[in-house]
């Protein structure tokens, strides 16, 4: 009876351990699991009884070894970059999502009545994280990509084709590093100033763009400056659009802008930045980046994967 009250906390342990527990908590699982039953010439479950599933002493070694390496990486790449301090490692996505509504004071018209995608500056969330957005494709920084794959930095992007065409291969491998890539129009344009119809053309027309060159079809939409009206959701939702996501924040290499008047980072926030570089700004990509996590890490967040929220 004693090695199936262990087994049993053997795999709370391990469950709890998946679950994103620190690495020194590791060494204590490992020996606790090692001196019950259920490996190899451990006492069975009693008849009637599930097997034991505790993982084996030795994956549990395996994986906390892992993730001190893991944690190595991230130090040296943020001693490589230039960063203040290491970057945060986020929560495990929810298990729930969280409920998506517009942002009071950003519907328009009918919006409920007609089932039309919420528009929302900040995901509801007790999480200390934040999520970082990109928009429009114009600069492609090779060194962006590598920083944000060494720093294992998620992000979401939002692309209009005018920008992304002259290479998409180099979105393709933001892709193939987790990246979600979605919609910002074909061209860019004002879009209140469109009929329904141009709307449509440019939303829908971004949508088959995405799911030529990278085989999905979005269900995020940002329009262009964040201007919308009731014919842009419209036309949005005509094209499989499930989620508007704005900003709370913008980033950019020498300072921030803020929408609320507290000027602070909140649980949830949504952050705006844009593919640019030293033609526009007085840095490169890598220099907004670094801006964009030298604050959210001394302050505490941690930086989410928009997607894995909504």
């Amino acid at each position: 009876m004693g090695s199936v009250v262990r087994n049993d906390k053997c795999r709370a342990r391990w469950t709890a351990y998946r679950g994103g527990f620190a690495v020194l908590a590791l060494a204590a699982i490992v020996s606790g699991c090692a001196e019950g039953g259920g490996g190899a010439g451990g006492v069975g479950p009693a008849p009637g009884q599930q097997p034991d599933e505790t993982p084996p002493s030795g994956s549990l070694r395996s994986y906390a070894a892992g993730l001190r390496a893991e944690h190595a990486a991230r130090v040296a790449a943020a001693k490589r970059w230039g960063l203040e301090k290491v970057p945060l490692t986020p929560p495990a996505p929810p298990a729930k999502k969280p409920r998506i509504t517009t942002r009071k004071g950003f519907e328009v018209d009918g919006h409920e009545e007609l089932d039309l995608p919420p528009v929302f500056t900040t995901v509801p969330t007790e999480d200390k994280v934040v999520f970082l957005t990109i928009d429009d494709g114009a600069e492609k920084d090779p060194a962006f990509l590598r920083m944000t794959a060494e720093l294992r930095i998620p992000y979401t992007a939002f692309l209009s084709d005018y920008l992304v065409k002259s290479d998409y291969g180099y979105f393709k491998k933001m892709q193939d590093g987790g990246v979600g890539l979605n919609n910002h129009t074909l061209h860019h344009p004002y879009l209140p100033g469109l009929s329904y119809q141009r709307q449509k053309r440019e939303i829908c027309g971004m949508q088959d763009v995405i799911e030529e060159r990278y085989g999905t079809r979005p269900t995020l939409f940002r329009p262009p400056f964040g201007n919308y009206n009731g014919a842009t959701l419209r036309a949005a939702k005509t094209c499989g659009v499930k989620h508007v996501p704005l900003w709370s924040e913008e980033v950019f290499v020498d300072h921030w802008e803020y929408r609320e008047w507290d000027r602070a980072l909140h649980p949830g926030d949504i952050v705006l930045s844009h593919f640019r570089g030293p033609d526009d700004w007085k840095g490169t990509m890598p220099d907004m980046i670094r801006k964009f996590l030298n604050k959210v890490t001394e302050e505490g967040y941690a930086v989410a994967r928009l997607e894995d929220y909504l």
